[in-house]
Formats: structure tokens, C-alpha cells, sequence
């Protein structure tokens, strides 16, 4: 499945994934700095959940585009594919 994207989704996606980024850089400060404990944790479950919500984007946007593709009218492909994007939903749980 390749990430085929319009502009604006893909612009919230990268948003998120900066947000996280951020964060992240924002743990390992704290943690140089010898912060509170809570205040690293809370920091990186923030950026877990801005790493989750960019990969949910991307899959629900692959699964919006294969639901909208004409390709997939035989049924074995379209098993297939909700194989794959059952894995992809899964490796983010």
C-alpha cells in the first residue's frame, strides 16, 4: 500500500509527527536535567500519543483511498488488504 496522501493530510500528519518530535527532544532534556520522574512520563506518554495519532492518520487515509479505489473489486484483495491494514491497526495498539 503506498502512503498516497492529499497535501492537507499529509501536513497534519508531519505536524503531529514534529509534535513528537519536540516532545521527545523534550524527554531526553529533562532526563539530562534530572527531572522529576512524573514530569518525563507525562511528557512521554504526550509524545506517545502524538506518534499513535500520526499513525492512525496515515492508516485511516490508506484505508479511505482503498475503499475509494475501484481496484479492489475482487474480494481476495480486498481480504488482503484488510489483512494488512488489520496488521498496520494492530503494530499500534
Amino acid at each position: 500500500m503506498e502512503l498516497a496522501m492529499a497535501a492537507e493530510e499529509l501536513k497534519t500528519v508531519v505536524n503531529r509527527l514534529r509534535r513528537a518530535q519536540g516532545q521527545i527532544a523534550g524527554v531526553i532534556r529533562m532526563i539530562e536535567e534530572g527531572r522529576d520522574c512524573e514530569d518525563v512520563v507525562t511528557q512521554l506518554a504526550a509524545a506517545s500519543r502524538a506518534l499513535d495519532r500520526a499513525g492512525f492518520a496515515i492508516i485511516a487515509t490508506g484505508l479511505q483511498h482503498c475503499l475509494t479505489d475501484g481496484d479492489m473489486a475482487d474480494s481476495g484483495d480486498r481480504e488482503q488488504m484488510r489483512a494488512r491494514l488489520e496488521k498496520l491497526f494492530l503494530s499500534l495498539a
